[in-house]
């Protein structure tokens, strides 16, 4: 299978990125500003919401994505919150799209053009190629293990931070109390947490040096494959506050963070685990 993968993204990378774009131009941007009533439910609350757009698109994306390269499956969002089981394949030795059709749905839901659609590529829990498209402020970032990360065709350097950390960090609504509490050991001098967006524009900042850090509680990997590589691909890190690199497949120690740079990294976990 590892043959075919690269060969496949030798010729294949911009088939993906075609396919992203034709996703968005059928099932998302018409929607977008523009959903009925009955087009958004909440899944498990009001700050979780899944769209028509997210499972058309994702629908869509599926069928590409696994025409261009045979015997790869899709790990998809909203195929997952119908049938969780299909999450194991990130764990079985078949190449994986891991699909997150509209990342933000709720900037997607209120107008904000702060939203992405999010592919990686894996194979036996490494992430290989990630694809990160915001389609309404058209921005396609695509990285490639050991190759690099670009942003519409320039090379991505993630670079140093400042004087001061600029943090975003996960909603306190989809945190533990261990978890927000470790979270708090982010408010001390030198850092500046804010509230996060879509989770691919937030990796997206850091890989293009506009955002130090991010401090997330949650594991999915719909929400960070793609992102995780862009910044490794950029010249950043991640790890979680066990000390260990974050893991596709689960069972990771929360919270985690990536970064611009391993100092950053460093002082990131050193905060979040004194605090936890």
């Amino acid at each position: 299978m590892i043959e075919a993968i690269e060969d496949f993204l030798v010729r294949g990378v911009p088939d993906v990125e075609e396919a992203l774009r034709k996703a968005a131009a059928a099932e998302v941007m018409p929607r977008f500003r523009q959903l009925a009533e009955g087009d958004v439910v909440q899944k498990s609350g009001p700050h979780d919401l899944v769209t028509v757009a997210d499972r058309l698109a994702e629908e869509q994306l599926t069928e590409a994505l696994t025409t261009l390269l045979p015997g790869s499956v899709v790990v998809g969002e909203e195929a997952v919150h119908a049938d969780p089981s299909l999450y194991e394949a990130i764990r079985t030795d078949a190449a994986v799209w891991i699909v997150d059709p509209v990342d933000g749905t709720r900037q997607f839901v209120h107008g904000n053009p702060g939203f992405c659609m999010l592919i990686a590529l894996a194979w036996r829990g490494e992430v290989i190629a990630s694809w990160t498209y915001a389609p309404a402020l058209d921005e396609m970032a695509v990285a490639l293990r050991g190759r690099g990360a670009w942003l519409d065709g320039e090379r991505l350097v993630a670079g140093s931070p400042g004087e001061v950390l600029e943090v975003a960090t996960s909603h306190p609504d989809f945190t533990t109390p261990e978890q927000k509490d470790a979270l708090l050991g982010l408010r001390v001098a030198g850092v500046a947490p804010r509230p996060c967006g879509s989770a691919g524009l937030e990796y997206l900042a850091i890989a293009r040096g506009e955002l130090d850090a991010v401090a997330f509680s949650w594991e999915l990997a719909w929400d960070h494959a793609a992102g995780l590589l862009l910044v490794a691909e950029a010249g950043g890190s991640n790890r979680t506050v066990s000390g260990e690199p974050f893991r596709i497949e689960g069972g990771n120690a929360l919270p985690f963070t990536a970064g611009r740079d391993a100092a950053t990294v460093d002082r990131v976990v050193e905060l979040l685990s004194a605090a936890a």
